[in-house]
């Protein structure tokens, strides 16, 4: 195999490895849910280790924001019910990593 035929392999190679890396490095998941009063928010990356010391806001449904707060080491937390309404909990676990979820009203429970 010639040297230019082996530079070209290998240039397709680092570009397909190259875009593939950075579409999974900035993703971040968050789950939240409501149990007796209390929501509960859950951040953790795609390999499965927790979202710790992510910043976590909530808004209701027209984008005010009602608090604010971090997770646990565990990528763990909870509040109070603020109001019976959507709420859209967004997580920042910064270097890009942002996601939101979105708790509907008719989730809440009575």
């Amino acid at each position: 195999m010639d040297l230019k035929r082996m530079g070209i392999i290998l240039a397709v190679m680092a570009a397909v490895t190259g875009f593939s890396v950075p579409a999974w490095s900035h993703k971040v998941n968050v789950f939240a849910y409501v149990e007796r009063g209390t929501v509960h928010v859950e951040g953790y990356f795609p390999d499965g280790k927790p979202a710790g010391n992510a910043a976590i806001q909530v808004l209701d449904s027209g984008g005010r924001r009602l608090l604010e707060g971090r997770t646990d080491a565990e990528g763990l937390f909870s509040f109070p019910l603020p109001k019976k309404d959507d709420l859209t909990i967004v997580i920042d676990a910064s270097m890009g990593h942002r996601n939101q979820f979105l708790l509907k009203k008719q989730d809440l429970g009575d």
